[in-house]
């Protein structure tokens, strides 16, 4: 995969893929971790000389423009973040997008609106994605891909377009994909994986990945409630994926056979009703034992023992990767078990990755350092589909 080391920038237009789909609040970023990623690519193509042009997602609409997935108090926040002005193209590849780069001088940046803004983005069609990169090449003279989060995705800019310029990989794909081969190539041992989350169907693929490469895995989030009701336990009212059980059952006993040590919770946070987490105002909340949940409640967080007993199934691993919430974390009566499993990473002397997405903002939210972790991911599905073993067409692109 070649690399920007491999591009001459200078004078060039470079269209710089990046993922900088935060959350917002009406107008306001509420975490701007993927921003502040993308900072050190666009910071180093403009200093060489490159005229770069910035391109994105934002939130899922349905092909058309739509005021609350803008990406203009993005580009605000990347101009702050650059230290540079950061011109604003209203739209993808009409008459703003087009007037917008032939203003720009070398070293200076402009951003284009919400890429998903075009139906082009994410068809299914591969003659309407090509028409849609087309537009996009003719942008530019050159790509590079930085946008992890999105490499997962067929999509036209991620997928279609590096075809027609040349090509290569940004600053953090380059890093992304190094600390992922460091969890599938060539693992310290003893491997400890995390996995937490609402459903665990959307775990299942890389549960059976992990399964061949890890020594422990340990379960929290409300995936966790069907791994507990697959051992026979009663759950309560808590989140539960019926259909699910046959697979989590073949899971376990696959992991015994394997030596593989599955962990899963001894007690719980339950609480009768899901909280507001608009308001967060204090729940009634109180600590029952995993295996026998009473009806009429709901399990939300790991308990205190859990806490426990999961920072000890760390402290000696050489290796740890962490992908899902232990629980509601937004909420401060439902934090503390994706609490204890930040500290207990800090705490440990393993090289420690956060796989992105719900993770990756809890650390922030939580208010931990984020250097004090060995790397946190701006792409939580890209890390999982890596690490089951498939392809990722936005990688793929960019290494023909």
């Amino acid at each position: 995969m070649q690399t920007i080391d491999d591009l001459q920038v200078a004078g060039q237009r470079v269209f710089v893929r990046a993922d900088l789909n935060v959350p917002l609040d009406g107008e306001t970023i509420t975490d701007d971790g993927r921003i502040r990623a993308a900072v050190p690519t666009i910071t180093r193509l403009a200093d060489e000389g490159a005229k770069v042009i910035v391109a994105s997602h934002l939130g899922r609409p349905k092909g058309a423009p739509e005021p609350k997935y803008s990406l203009a108090p993005v580009a605000r926040r990347l101009g702050e973040l650059l230290g540079r002005p950061v011109a604003f193209a209203t739209d993808t590849v009409g008459e703003s997008a087009a007037a917008t780069v032939a203003s720009l001088g070398e070293g200076q940046v402009a951003l284009l609106e919400n890429l998903r803004f075009n139906p082009g983005e994410t068809s299914k069609d591969d003659a309407e994605r090509g028409t849609f990169a087309d537009q996009l090449a003719a942008l530019a003279d050159a790509y590079v891909g930085d946008g992890f989060g999105a490499v997962h995705r067929k999509h036209a800019s991620v997928y279609d377009l590096p075809a027609r310029l040349p090509h290569a990989a940004g600053g953090l794909i380059d890093t992304e994909v190094g600390v992922l081969r460091q969890l599938t190539d060539d693992v310290s041992r003893p491997y400890a994986v995390v996995l937490g989350g609402a459903k665990v169907s959307d775990k299942l693929g890389v549960i059976a990945h992990l399964l061949q490469r890890a020594d422990r895995i340990l379960i929290g989030g409300g995936m966790a409630y069907t791994f507990l009701k697959a051992q026979g336990h009663e759950v309560g009212d808590s989140l539960l994926q019926e259909d699910q059980i046959p697979a989590v059952q073949g899971y376990l006993e696959q992991a015994e056979e394997r030596g593989v040590e599955f962990v899963l919770p001894v007690d719980v946070v339950a609480t009768k009703e899901f909280p507001d987490l608009s308001t967060k105002a204090p729940v009634e909340a109180s600590v029952v034992s995993a295996d026998a949940i009473p009806a009429g409640l709901m399990g939300l967080d790991i308990g205190p023992e859990t806490r426990k007993l999961y920072a000890a199934k760390l402290a000696d691993a050489a290796t740890v990767f962490w992908n899902g919430p232990m629980g509601v974390f937004e909420h401060p009566d439902l934090a503390e078990g994706t609490r204890a499993v930040a500290q207990a990473l800090v705490d440990s002397s393993a090289f420690s990755v956060v796989g992105g997405g719900d993770s990756a903002a809890a650390v922030r939210i939580l208010g931990f350092d984020e250097a004090a972790f060995g790397h946190i991911s701006t792409g939580g599905g890209a890390s999982l589909e890596y690490l089951e073993g498939k392809t990722l067409p936005g990688l793929a692109a960019l290494e023909d």
